[in-house]
């Protein structure tokens, strides 16, 4: 059998009983049958992909991790609100191997001393500080073209469908993960990036993430990751690695409801403890 056959002659030409989903694949000829994937399928015929630090994460992406040669979109409640503590496990390894994170547009400053403690030294940060949407679309897009090594985070709380959809055709031929950085409200928004996921502080030290795109079936629930930063974990005694049970129920509401960091509020709570 050709391995050019359509899929739809393939399965037919393939005896097999019931409709032409259920077909007997092992009927197929090897070259035609390597080259079809299911949908509900996670892991097979998936580009390379970085660990992303977190075993139940990685057990939900297709090719177990940040995956290489497309877009992610990480969606937030605020900026420079959890992308470090979501991304460090993964990117600290890229480093570790020679890579360098590559910035466009962060809406702050990255802090050196507390990303060195989260495994990434400043010497493998490089920061470009485009101002303007046009600026950091046109960076973003130059760096996925260059093919580096390492890691491309993008800051782009403005870009369009149309502009997104550009980026991921550049990123199929880019051999580093791509991120890209947009406020939590976008989740409306139709999006080309095969992997889109919404990420949120909880109240004792972990981090919410919500999978709203894949390839492969979809997700259901939320996932909940142990995510203390730094070198707290070496510190803090079994009673303040749940802070909030040292909250009132109307602040965790509070915190829970709007999506922001538990860390400010707890911090204020353990001083008057």
């Amino acid at each position: 059998m050709p391995s050019h056959l359509p899929l739809h002659k393939a399965l037919a030409a393939s005896p097999a009983e019931g409709p032409p989903h259920l077909a007997d694949l092992s009927r197929l000829a090897p070259s035609v049958a390597k080259t079809l994937w299911w949908a509900t399928d996670l892991h097979r015929a998936e580009p390379a992909a970085v660990p992303t630090g977190f075993a139940a994460l990685d057990a939900e992406l297709p090719g177990g991790g940040w995956p290489c040669q497309s877009l992610t979109e990480l969606l937030q409640p605020q900026p420079s609100l959890c992308e470090w503590r979501l991304l460090a496990p993964g990117l600290k390894a890229l480093v570790r191997s020679g890579g360098h994170l590559l910035l466009v547009g962060p809406p702050k400053r990255p802090h050196a001393a507390g990303l060195a403690q989260l495994g990434l030294p400043a010497g493998s940060l490089v920061w470009f500080a485009a101002h303007t949407p046009s600026e950091r679309l046109w960076t973003t897009e130059q760096l996925i073209g260059a093919n580096p090594r390492g890691a491309i985070l993008a800051w782009l709380p403005q870009a369009r469908p149309e502009q997104l959809r550009r980026l991921q055709v550049h990123a199929q031929s880019c051999d580093c993960p791509v991120f890209v950085f947009r406020p939590e409200q976008a989740r409306r928004d139709a999006s080309p990036a095969p992997l889109r996921m919404v990420a949120t502080f909880g109240l004792d030290w972990e981090l919410h993430v919500q999978i709203l795109k894949r390839r492969g079936g979809p997700h259901e629930g939320i996932l909940t990751l142990p995510s203390i930063p730094g070198t707290l974990a070496e510190v803090l005694t079994p009673r303040l690695l749940r802070p909030s049970q040292l909250m009132t129920q109307r602040d965790a509401n509070h915190v829970n409801a709007l999506g922001r960091a538990a860390e400010p509020t707890a911090r204020r709570h353990l001083a008057s403890h």
